[in-house]
């Protein structure tokens, strides 16, 4: 476990929530207040010199945003915001996705509908290949105060929902849902640190939180996992004068992730 410490993108601010872009190579990251308020989404390209100035992506809008996930062929990213749309300024997050064209140049964002936005907040969505769309959401039904769900569009294009079940929620809070690509290890962030389950031919299995080399405080989040689900790039509120920076827990076989910038 080591400090994953890039010039200008770590600051005396809170930086969490990682994502790479799979076409440019870009960074992409939440950046807040030290306090993890006032979250939003930042980018950083890699030049000759390191990681450029982190700026706004050109998506940015008014409100709260972050948890940017790209989808596996870097067309599309998913992020959550309290942005207002059609003349309401909205209090509860929602998830929003945003597509770029063969240039990549941002579109428009776009809300998702009902059922997978509710009346309460959503978080961290996460789109596998097979069309499964993972997300956290404090909506009423669940087994605890937040739970982590997923939702895929019927053969009419219509999204159902589910909750994941007890394996993987409890009675307190689930928010985020961290997926290996192959789709077998996930990685939930819980109010108390990180948990893993594993997918078997009977479901996924109990959660079991993961030790203290990772959960060194309980602050932990924004799990980010490797190509090959084997290490993990997240968040830790370090207590100190730079409040949250990153950590990796990386394998031996992924030597050459994350990304190194210059390239060497």
């Amino acid at each position: 476990m080591v400090p994953w410490h890039q010039d200008r993108i770590a600051s005396p601010a809170y930086e969490s929530h990682p994502a790479f872009d799979p076409r440019t190579g870009d960074f992409y990251f939440v950046r807040s207040a030290p306090d993890f308020t006032g979250w939003r989404i930042f980018m950083s390209r890699c030049t000759k010199d390191g990681w450029s100035e982190p700026v706004s992506p050109s998506f940015a809008g008014d409100g709260v945003e972050a948890d940017p996930f790209f989808t596996e062929d870097g067309k599309s990213l998913y992020f959550i915001s309290t942005r207002s749309t059609d003349g309401i300024v909205r209090k509860e997050l929602d998830i929003w996705r945003v597509d770029r064209d063969a240039n990549n140049v941002w579109g428009t964002p776009v809300r998702l509908p009902a059922p997978i936005n509710s009346d309460g907040r959503e978080w961290f969505p996460r789109l596998m290949p097979d069309g499964w769309l993972y997300f956290g959401s404090n909506r009423p039904g669940g087994f605890g105060k937040t739970d982590i769900y997923r939702a895929r569009q019927d053969k009419d294009g219509a999204w159902q929902v589910e909750n994941l079940g007890p394996a993987i929620n409890g009675p307190n809070d689930e928010f985020e849902a961290e997926l290996s690509k192959d789709g077998k290890r996930m990685i939930i962030n819980a109010n108390d640190g990180f948990y893993e389950s594993h997918l078997t031919n009977d479901g996924w299995t109990p959660k079991v939180k993961m030790g203290a080399e990772i959960n060194a405080n309980g602050s932990e989040v924004g799990a980010l996992l490797s190509p090959s689900g084997r290490s993990m790039l997240f968040a830790r509120d370090t207590k100190g004068p730079n409040s949250g920076e990153f950590f990796l827990q990386r394998d031996p076989r992924d030597k050459d992730w994350p990304p190194r910038c210059p390239a060497k």
